[in-house]
């Protein structure tokens, strides 16, 4: 398959495709490419496309981008790059250096005579292998669609001795960070024999204004064992032509960076750059968001280490809680607009009563509200701990605020302390009921802590992910987890949406049995709702929806 999408980027001025060419795509495929439905017209460097018939059954190739422009050119993002394949097949492609630069050249991968790989039954991952987003089926179901098996490959398109890596961390902190950047350094080294790897101080804008730091392996030997980043971060910075400008004076070939998903959209509009200059630069992405809210991935590195710090807040919560007469702990952890570690710290805790979510609406005052199910508790208890996630119940809040900080995320009020507040007020003034809250708030502890074991191992599988892909000559991709497999997914899917909790799904429902709280919903918005998550239905050949 990758010799049949590099072969359409053969020129970079539009030429024919005539027959003797479709007859040798056809011989190096292993799918069915019936010559009667093929239109034999124009392809680009940057792609080509190669279409069959939906009732063919053949394959159908859209490796569709816009013509190669010169360096004058105003900036044209690249449209999506989509394999078409029987029984509803849609593999969602990353770029390749040979979609725009032609003539590249290829040589053996050094993994092949390296020993640690050599007691490895299959040593590459098959140029066909990929891996579907969605597993749970219907017999009849088409086949759906599926991103590329991450993995080394037997062809590398750069020489150990030429390449001059980079790694940038971006946005906030995250347990992890120090980890990733320590396995693709000695990935790079190990792996493949690289030598030359900088560090980017600051975030974006070191690429221009600061100095840069030598990495071996000697220099991040032990640094998984701490929090933060080696590196520095910050937040904004993203000036895409001084970045630019920089990795060209620099002799930089390949791009890790890592950060959420305002850093994803930096690394593309910098790829789309690198791509329009015809540079021969792989850009990398390694998705990172303690709130777990990047789409399509299983979930995001640093995930299970802070819900697994954030029981030590919940169970300080809950001492003090049953250690006073109507205790109450009230514990606020990250969230912005996912609510995947309130929810899933508090499933593993068992100690929480309620736990608020962004997703998930709530009122204080009146039937089934807050106020009530917190009285009802603590007559029942004695005591309750109350978990919220830093997004949730914004609307409430009577001063909404429209300023945005360097990333472009929305600045939040301290809901946590409000409702706190409001708590006190209401059992005091209202109820004339004497309680006792402690507000714990651990957000920045958990961000700073050095990842878990679970982390530290899937931190490595990710890093190595990206510099296999890298080294084969991908770009313009996210090295992310599907459905436990590792995977290179195209930039637009990471950064097109937001991952959230569904609130109509049994994860949800789990929770609520295990807390008892009250959904905070009518009816009639929980049939909205399931409406509004109505999964879309994947594309056929002809690219209609599949029946359900």
């Amino acid at each position: 398959m990758d010799s049949l999408l590099s072969r359409c980027s053969a020129s970079f001025f539009p030429s024919p495709l005539n027959r003797n060419d479709y007859n040798q795509i056809k011989a190096k495929s292993r799918f069915s490419l019936p010559s009667s439905s093929v239109n034999f017209g124009y392809y680009y460097s940057s792609g080509c496309r190669l279409c069959s018939s939906s009732s063919s059954g053949g394959l159908k190739i859209d490796c569709s981008t816009s013509p190669t422009m010169s360096s004058s050119a105003s900036p044209e993002t690249t449209k999506p790059k989509v394999v078409t394949g029987p029984g509803g097949y849609v593999l969602q492609d990353v770029p390749h250096l040979s979609d725009y630069i032609p003539d590249l050249p290829v040589y053996t991968n050094p993994l092949q005579d390296n020993p640690a790989y050599s007691v490895v039954k299959q040593y590459f991952v098959h140029v066909d292998d990929t891996v579907p987003q969605k597993i749970v089926v219907h017999k009849d179901s088409p086949r759906g669609v599926h991103f590329r098996r991450a993995g080394p490959r037997q062809k590398v398109y750069f020489h150990s001795d030429d390449v001059h890596a980079c790694i940038v961390t971006c946005g906030g902190l995250c347990p992890g960070l120090n980890t990733v950047i320590r396995e693709i350094v000695c990935g790079l080294y190990h792996m493949y024999g690289v030598k030359k790897v900088l560090g980017i101080d600051g975030g974006y804008r070191g690429f221009y204004a600061k100095n840069t730091v030598h990495l071996d392996p000697k220099v991040v030997n032990d640094i998984h064992k701490r929090g933060g980043t080696i590196l520095g971060t910050s937040r904004g910075g993203h000036d895409t032509s001084k970045i630019v400008d920089s990795i060209q004076d620099r002799g930089i070939n390949q791009v890790y960076i890592i950060g959420g998903d305002g850093t994803q959209r930096g690394a593309s509009v910098i790829f789309e750059e690198v791509r329009r200059r015809g540079l021969k630069v792989s850009v990398v992405g390694i998705p990172k968001t303690i709130d777990n809210d990047v789409p399509v991935i299983d979930k995001s590195f640093g995930f299970d280490t802070a819900v697994e710090e954030a029981q030590r807040a919940i169970n300080a919560a809950h001492v003090e809680a049953e250690s006073f007469e109507n205790g109450i702990g009230l514990v606020k952890l990250m969230g912005r607009y996912s609510g995947f570690i309130a929810m899933y710290a508090t499933l593993a805790s068992r100690d929480v009563d309620c736990c608020l979510i962004p997703e998930s609406p709530f009122y204080l005052e009146g039937p089934g509200g807050l106020f009530e199910y917190i009285e009802r508790r603590l007559k029942e208890n004695g005591h309750m701990v109350l978990v919220i996630a830093e997004g949730a119940g914004q609307e409430l809040l009577a001063e909404s605020t429209s300023q945005k900080d360097a990333s472009g995320n929305k600045l939040l009020q301290d809901v946590a302390l409000w409702v706190s507040q409001r708590i006190k007020d209401h059992f005091s003034k209202d109820r004339k009921m004497t309680i006792n809250l402690k507000y714990i708030d651990p957000t920045y502890m958990i961000r700073a802590i050095p990842s878990n074991a679970s982390d530290n191992v899937y931190c490595t599988l990710l890093a190595q992910s990206a510099v296999h892909g890298a080294m084969a000559g991908y770009t313009g991709y996210t090295s992310g987890l599907v459905n436990g497999r590792q995977t290179y997914i195209p930039f637009y899917r990471i950064t097109e949406t937001q991952n959230h909790v569904v609130i109509t799904d049994r994860m949800w429902a789990r929770l609520l049995s295990s807390t008892n709280q009250p959904s905070f919903l009518h009816p009639k918005d929980i049939i909205e709702d399931k409406f509004d998550e109505e999964p879309a239905c994947p594309l056929l050949d002809n690219g209609n929806c599949a029946p359900n």
